[in-house]
C-alpha cells in the first residue's frame, strides 16, 4: 500500500494515461469553482488513494484512485437528495442510476461514479452545486 502523496508518474501507472487526464479534468472543474483544502489519504479497502475537498470540517467530495479505475463520490444529504428527487430528470440516465442504486446512511445518500470520460462533469458539477455554492469568482470571457 503506497503511503502520502503520489506524484504524476505514480498515479499514470496506478490508473493509465486516459483516467489519470480525466482525474486531472475533473480536479480542474471543481477547482474552478471551488477554492477547498486538498486531503490526500489511503482509499481503504476498495481503493489505493483518497482525494477529498473539504472546507471548514465539511467533505464536498472525494475522488478515488486503483488500478486502471478512478471513482468520484458525492454524498447527498436529507435536503440535497429532496432537491435532486425534484430536478432529476434534468441530470443524465447514468446519475439517476447511481442515486437509485446508492445505499442510503445516516448522514446521507453515498454516490460513487466511475468516470471513463468527462460526459458527467457538468451534472458532477451541478451536484456539488446542490451541496455547496462555488465560492470562487468565476473569472469574465473578455
Amino acid at each position: 500500500m503506497p503511503d502520502g502523496i503520489p506524484n504524476a508518474g505514480q498515479m499514470t501507472t496506478l490508473v493509465g494515461k486516459t483516467l489519470y487526464a480525466i482525474w486531472n479534468q475533473l480536479c480542474a472543474s471543481i477547482d474552478e469553482k471551488y477554492d477547498m483544502d486538498h486531503l490526500w489519504g489511503k482509499g481503504g479497502k476498495a481503493w489505493t488513494y483518497e482525494y477529498k475537498y473539504r472546507r471548514g470540517g465539511k467533505t464536498l467530495c472525494a475522488l478515488y484512485a486503483r488500478e486502471n479505475c478512478i471513482g468520484f463520490m458525492v454524498i447527498l444529504g436529507k435536503d440535497e437528495r429532496l432537491k435532486f428527487e425534484k430536478d432529476r430528470d434534468n441530470y443524465a440516465r447514468e446519475i439517476q442510476r447511481v442515486y437509485d442504486e446508492a445505499q442510503t446512511y445516516h448522514d446521507g445518500k453515498w454516490l460513487m461514479f466511475e468516470p471513463t470520460d468527462t460526459s458527467l462533469f457538468d451534472d458532477f458539477i451541478r451536484l456539488l452545486e446542490m451541496k455547496r455554492k462555488p465560492n470562487r469568482k468565476q473569472r469574465m470571457n473578455p
